[in-house]
């Protein structure tokens, strides 16, 4: 069995109206959704539990489905989670205590960055298979549904063994006043005066004093770009980086969010390593957790960060449909 959630929402946030960003409409999110069970189907997956919606997603999946099977094409039964809809991330919460309830053997994500972090914050030893429908989309690559789909199929039906399929990821844990785990981050937490959370997206850089990131990669959108452009990390190491902002330094520029390039003046940088708690300095102000303001600091208020090599898991696409490949698991005998 696989899950499935796509986030009817995201890309919607207002770095989509200040810059010259394209907004995935619900009939590109739903034909995403059939692409990948088109590939489960293939692969002998026979029922996928997906998460509900009250956007428009569900609706066309299953018109979707009823046209293919007319058409004599096998495709899983998909069955809609029986839960309240809330259009808050809380139906993604609930929708993955759902899944692993049911024990689904993979969970299909379409969102961003935010959407992925909502997924793994809930659990993060089931194997997630990121497929970028976000406006910050740093964790999940860009690639075509249906090899996703292919490769949680390979993996879910066990044509491909874990060993293989199956990789670490790193996150970022943050606690605030010596409690336990307050929230998590799975690419970045950036550190900023802003004293609110406000509209939550984070695009403006002069308030930002601090960034902490998993990788560092100058490809991506967002402020692990801005890590990536002074020192690329590859999501395999077991280090980060932690980055401050400040005068002083140098000048770099990245792109920190769709058609968004910006200059920031570096204080300096080194490398974040694991298990070992950082103080974040900031005393009071906000923090953005994988783009998008979280947490409200109030003056006093002491920040522990630590980064876990081994925060969760996901499904190396590339890795398993190349496995497949070589083992001959896409030729007819």
């Amino acid at each position: 069995m696989v899950g499935l959630i796509a986030n009817p929402v995201s890309a919607r946030d207002i770095r989509r109206v200040i810059s010259n960003a394209s907004s995935l409409q619900v009939a590109d999110r739903a034909n995403i959704v059939l692409r990948a069970a088109t590939a489960l189907g293939a692969t002998g997956i026979d029922k996928i539990y997906a998460m509900p919606d009250k956007k428009g997603i569900q609706a066309l999946v299953q018109r979707g489905l009823e046209r293919e099977r007319n058409m004599g094409h096998r495709l899983p039964h998909v069955e809609f989670l029986d839960m309240s809809i809330t259009s808050t991330v809380d139906d993604t919460h609930r929708a993955v205590d759902l899944l692993a309830e049911l024990g689904v053997d993979a969970i299909i994500v379409l969102g961003g960055d935010g959407t992925h972090r909502a997924v793994v914050s809930r659990c993060a030893t089931i194997p997630i298979v990121g497929i970028s429908t976000g406006t910050n989309n740093a964790y999940p690559e860009m690639r075509e549904s249906t090899v996703s789909g292919l490769a949680a199929g390979l993996y879910s039906s066990g044509a491909v063994p874990g060993s293989v399929a199956v990789t670490d990821n790193k996150l970022l844990e943050v606690s605030v006043n010596g409690g336990e785990l307050t929230d998590l981050a799975l690419v970045d937490v950036v550190a900023s005066t802003d004293r609110y959370v406000g509209a939550r997206a984070l695009w403006r850089t002069e308030s930002i004093a601090e960034i902490f990131v998993t990788f560092a990669d100058p490809e991506a959108v967002g402020m692990s770009a801005v890590a990536g452009v002074l020192e690329p990390i590859s999501r395999a190491e077991r280090y980060g980086l932690h980055v401050r902002l400040g005068p002083g330094g140098r000048r770099v520029k990245a792109a920190i969010g769709p058609g968004m390039l910006s200059s920031l003046d570096v204080e300096s940088w080194a490398r974040l390593l694991p298990d070992q708690p950082m103080k974040v300095t900031p005393e009071a102000g906000t923090l953005a957790l994988d783009g998008e303001r979280e947490l409200e600091l109030k003056p006093g208020d002491e920040v522990a960060l630590r980064l876990r090599p081994s925060g969760f898991v996901s499904i190396d696409v590339g890795r398993t449909v190349r496995w497949a490949a070589k083992e001959g698991i896409f030729i007819d005998s």
